[in-house]
């Protein structure tokens, strides 16, 4: 298995998307736990953190955008951050008609988010350690689906919602460490 190195030029973009990473590990695993304690109804510390949770993702990929514009084209970031804008607003209108109607627009969100992500990490392959991402993004897609069809069951709750992120930053975490490693070259 073969490393790619990252090039001197890119060495500042690797940089910055590792420290990225790192505080997207960080903030998943933080608001699952926080989730997990409230999952069981909509309360407002649960609305608060289904509305906040994709308004951290605009303003992550605002940071990616701004990180790789020389790397290559931030398109995907940019729908990417229309996405969880239009995604934010939708689950706060959600929360008004309950865990059902919040679990359709999250797992709408997680699978137009996770093909994001997926495209975004295959096209950053050159770089080295985005084979997490990609992996995540098919995650995604499929956790996405799961929350739609876990909708329509008798008695639905937010703790799979909850549960979506430990393994999402889980990946952010490994790529962190394996963006590193490529740009050292090892």
């Amino acid at each position: 298995m073969s490393t790619i190195t990252a090039s001197p030029g890119m060495s500042a973009t690797v940089s910055a998307l590792r420290r990225l990473y790192f505080v997207r590990f960080a903030f998943a695993i933080v608001w699952a736990l926080v989730m997990f304690t409230t999952a069981s109804n909509l309360g407002a510390l649960a609305v608060t953190l289904l509305v906040l949770y994709p308004l951290f993702d605009v303003a992550a990929a605002i940071a990616d955008a701004r990180a790789s514009r020389t790397t290559g084209s931030p398109a995907l970031l940019y729908v990417n951050i229309v996405v969880s804008l239009i995604t934010a607003v939708g689950v706060a209108v959600a929360c008004a008609s309950g865990i059902p109607a919040v679990l359709r627009v999250w797992g709408a969100w997680a699978v137009v988010a996770g093909l994001v992500q997926l495209i975004v990490g295959v096209t950053r392959r050159t770089m080295g350690g985005q084979w997490p991402m990609i992996i995540s993004g098919g995650i995604s897609v499929l956790a996405g689906a799961s929350f739609v069809v876990g909708a329509s069951a008798d008695s639905p709750t937010l703790i799979n919602a909850a549960g979506y992120a430990i393994p999402g930053g889980v990946f952010f975490l490994i790529s962190a460490f394996r963006l590193g490693r490529a740009a050292k070259g090892n």
